[in-house]
């Protein structure tokens, strides 16, 4: 894409707004682009531009010195990574900018710190130094620098994975079945989905890998009682309703009433029947308690730092803190021990986060079983095989970029005795 000044300028004045980081990049961007009214090329540019710069940070940062204004930046960016070389980018230089520009594509990562290097601040690396080797986090550092697929999940209420496959392969659209989740389809170009009649149908939603596995790990028969715990814009409660064939009873609760009014137009077009959303003051709201004991199956995917979606979302790194992770320890801790009230003997609790550290995961699960002698773990890895998924797992369902091309997640299978 040919660079002007007027994409250049775009791009830094998006920047400018984006790098404070007071609020979430994509959030940011989407103002922005309000503002704006901008062409969808433009669009593309300033996007790329702005994501590619974030996942990238530490090392422009670098290469620009004590100068490193979004202008520098956007540059750096545009030479290092965008594609670009300096005859490209000519023309919209000012004095002195080349002689610099030709120093940033020789900056050899190799001679730089592990944390430039895997692009993770100090603090986490110095966190991920307790359970992953150097050569470790520099993997999946670098894995997380890459942008992530599209996936979709095919709603079994309306559609066959086959038929949607059929479908995206007449549109000349590149697809390929995922090869761990049965209901998920890989898409190799971003497309504006949303316009899609396979969309607009209720036939996909979009749903990394990842996260379709988790409401495997769930399980739920049609005639459940089934809760979400923390459902959010309910992409998970979708496909457990899909899963229960929209028989039984799904609670799809949420603290927040602006995510749970998000789910609204989800579950009109997704043909649901047996969802019941519910706003819920905490985690020990009255309305919990009623159904203390009488819930066959309780998902808890729990708000957590994100640190395993950051090939979607590079600024979390940067959102996130030692004293932010401590605060989200204590309040999984109290979700997992009150949403397990509600599960019925026999019944099972699956606890999950899109995070790669284990104070949010396993540490989180070992104190739960420690507090709660009547729940046992049962191996994610034998959960999967019952299931016919073909993924090698051991008592926990632990997913990476680099090795499963999925974000960054974690599940525990807990069930009562």
């Amino acid at each position: 894409m040919l660079i002007t000044e007027y994409r250049l300028d775009l791009a830094i004045l998006a920047l400018r707004s984006i790098l404070p980081l007071a609020h979430p990049a994509d959030t940011t961007l989407r103002y922005f682009f309000q503002q704006e009214r901008i062409g969808s090329n433009e669009r593309a540019f300033v996007a790329e531009a702005v994501f590619g710069t974030l996942r990238h940070r530490m090392l422009l940062e670098h290469t620009c010195g004590e100068k490193a204004t979004p202008r520098r930046m956007a540059l750096a960016y545009l030479i290092r990574f965008g594609g670009y070389n300096l005859r490209e980018i000519e023309p919209v230089l000012q004095r002195d900018e080349k002689e610099w520009l030709a120093t940033v594509k020789g900056v050899k990562l190799e001679t730089l710190s592990l944390a430039i290097q895997a692009e993770l601040p100090d603090w986490l690396v110095e966190k991920m130094r307790a359970t992953y080797s150097d050569a470790d986090i520099l993997t999946i550092g670098q894995s997380m620098q890459q942008g992530a697929p599209l996936d979709i999940r095919v709603n079994t209420l309306f559609a066959k994975r086959e038929e949607v496959l059929q479908q995206l392969q007449l549109q000349k659209i590149e697809a390929t079945a995922t090869p761990y989740s049965p209901l998920g389809i890989r898409i190799k170009e971003k497309i504006p989905l949303n316009k899609d009649a396979l969309f607009t149908e209720g036939k996909v939603e979009v749903q990394d890998e990842g996260s379709q596995l988790l409401g495997f790990l769930v399980s739920p028969k049609r005639t459940d009682m089934v809760v979400d715990f923390c459902a959010g814009a309910g992409g998970k409660t979708l496909m457990l309703s899909a899963l229960m064939n929209s028989q039984g009873r799904l609670y799809a609760m949420d603290v927040s009433e602006k995510r749970l009014a998000n789910l609204k137009p989800r579950l009109k077009r997704s043909g649901a029947s047996n969802i019941q959303p519910m706003l819920i003051a905490h985690e020990n709201d009255l309305k919990v308690k009623r159904l203390s004991g009488k819930i066959d199956r309780v998902l808890v995917d729990a708000p957590c730092s994100g640190l395993g979606t950051l090939r979607r979302n590079p600024d979390l790194k940067f959102r996130q803190s030692p004293g932010s992770i401590e605060e989200l320890t204590q309040k999984q801790t109290a979700i997992l021990a009150s949403a397990s009230r509600l599960v019925k003997k026999g019944g099972r609790l699956v606890y999950a986060t899109c995070s790669i550290l284990p104070e949010e995961n396993q540490d989180i699960v070992q104190a739960f079983l420690s507090a709660h002698p009547d729940f046992v773990l049962r191996p994610a890895g034998e959960v999967l095989q019952q299931l016919k998924i073909d993924l090698t797992m051991g008592d926990y369902l632990e997913l990476r970029p680099h090795l499963h091309n999925t974000d960054g997640f974690f599940a525990a299978v807990l069930e009562r005795i």
